[in-house]
């Protein structure tokens, strides 16, 4: 049998709390707007608390990472554990966003979506690396 197609009919006619987790399904969901000012980045982190999502900035690249555990159980009508499931999940994933000013990043997480202010620098003087000659 083929395992794809074995575990696709079982999670099809059993489905788990795991087949919703995006940690599990390893996908990070991320829109990125530019505009004079800054970019703005929203991410998808349902779930997720922001004490285990962590953001840094260095060399042009914002590096984001998440490290999520969850345990749940159910218990029966006389109150027996019946099922007892815990899952681990870490994903990280970079962005090359060039020319911003470090120091005024902000960052929110509302309603499930992580939204990330990132005002560019005054003058960064990186346009297209040509040097004019005087």
């Amino acid at each position: 049998m083929d395992p794809f197609f074995d575990t696709l009919a079982r999670r099809f006619f059993t489905p788990t709390d795991a087949d919703n987790d995006y940690m599990v399904n390893g996908d990070l969901k991320t829109d990125i707007t530019e505009n004079d000012k800054d970019y703005v980045m929203k991410i998808d982190v349902p779930g997720i608390d922001k004490k285990n999502i962590h953001l840094a900035y260095q060399h042009g690249d914002l590096a984001i990472s998440i490290d999520q555990q969850r345990d749940s159980e159910k218990k029966d009508e006389k109150g027996r554990v019946v099922a007892s499931e815990r899952s681990h999940g870490v994903m990280s994933r970079t962005y090359e966003l060039p020319g911003v000013d470090r120091d005024n990043i902000s960052a929110q997480v509302m309603n499930g979506v992580l939204t990330i202010t990132l005002p560019k620098a005054a003058d960064t003087h990186e346009d297209n690396g040509q040097i004019e000659i005087q």
